[in-house]
């Protein structure tokens, strides 16, 4: 399905406003260790209450990727233009933005409704976004199905 960025920045400003994004502190600045050695810090987190559809499973996605020709700093600094556009889309449940202070890398951890949301957003124009402002080839991400996001951190070192 197919969504435009004025519907989604639509959407999120009225979630926003009606307390169904809601953005959280209690995880701020706690560093998660991913699968592959790689430590990030947790700098937003946004919880939006939505209606899981009966029968359908959750799923994470997790993507990563190096901001071009701008520091880690001023992306954070930035970054709260496209979540705008984002938080809207149909399906998302949850999301953690982190960074690699080592590396300066940028990841993002998203619990989707489904599977094939979680697609869905690695097809849209928000992607889309995120690769034309990264460094060419560091964009990556795994869909983890059948999972919630706070599942999958038990998994990983706290």
């Amino acid at each position: 399905m197919s969504y435009t960025q004025i519907s989604t920045f639509i959407k999120t400003i009225t979630g926003i406003t009606i307390g169904k994004i809601q953005f959280k502190r209690d995880e701020i600045n706690k560093t998660v260790q991913m699968l592959d050695g790689h430590r990030f810090t947790v700098f937003r987190h946004v919880i939006k209450k939505s209606k899981n559809q009966k029968g359908q499973k959750p799923a994470v996605l997790c993507v990563r990727f190096h901001v071009n020709g701008m520091s880690p700093e001023r992306n954070i600094k930035f970054s709260l233009l496209p979540m705008l556009f984002i938080l809207g889309l149909p399906g998302l449940r949850e999301k953690y933005w982190m960074i690699n202070r080592r590396n300066g890398d940028f990841q993002g951890l998203y619990e989707w409704n489904s599977v094939e949301q979680a697609e869905e957003y690695v097809n849209s124009f928000a992607m889309n976004f995120m690769t034309k402002r990264s460094i060419p080839g560091s964009v990556s991400y795994e869909i983890i199905p059948e999972i919630g996001l706070a599942d999958h951190l038990r998994h990983l070192e706290l």
